[in-house]
């Protein structure tokens, strides 16, 4: 299955992109709403300001092919800000709506705490979690963010705490996203990224 990867301009297109074809996935960068409207399997990279990117998807009329594949049950992968743009809003970027996959607010990380989160860490699981499958419980995966989904959203499968518990990863139905950069997390994210393909098939 030929996977589509979202292309409004972000920074970790290329090294997802690699990430993927390194495990024989076959993929395409979509730039055109024609393409997410007729795609199988969608990944939703993302670095940067919350605003740039829905501005970016908004610029190519993406938003709106997005909000309707996920109507169709298109399974979708978001990666870091990709994650955050499912929800509702961010604090970092007020009147700017996200996809609303979900209701929540992605919010900034707490001011005692160094920010932005950079560096390794390891999840507390909540429960059965597909992109998680048989990766070990001490796991650390890389992060880089200032902001997160709380902890407390509905589709919260792990969490990760710095400063706070915040959602790590995400699965919903056809929808499925991780805080985390699976492409910059060694044999441990690409433990990640084989296990959301294998749940294509």
């Amino acid at each position: 299955m030929k996977i589509s990867i979202i292309d409004y301009g972000a920074g970790n297109l290329p090294s997802v992109e690699r990430a993927l074809r390194k495990l024989g996935a076959e993929t395409e960068r979509a730039v055109e709403p024609a393409q997410v409207a007729s795609a199988k399997a969608i990944v939703l990279p993302g670095v940067g300001h919350f605003a740039a990117f829905v501005a970016g998807l908004r610029e190519r009329n993406l938003t709106q092919p997005l909000r309707e594949a996920h109507s169709r049950k298109v399974p979708i992968l978001g990666i870091c800000l990709g994650l955050q743009v499912m929800f509702a809003a961010s604090e970092e970027a007020p009147g700017d709506p996200g996809l609303n996959f979900f209701p929540d607010e992605v919010r900034a990380l707490p001011a005692n705490v160094k920010s932005p989160h950079i560096g390794w860490n390891q999840l507390t699981r909540s429960r059965d979690s597909r992109l998680l499958r048989n990766i070990p419980e001490s796991a650390y995966f890389y992060f880089a963010h200032s902001y997160a989904a709380p902890a407390s959203a509905q589709p919260t499968v792990a969490a990760c705490n710095h400063g706070l518990a915040f959602a790590a990863v995400i699965e919903q139905e056809n929808v499925c996203a991780v805080q985390f950069h699976p492409e910059k997390s060694g044999e441990t994210g690409a433990s990640v990224l084989r296990n959301y393909l294998e749940s294509l098939s």
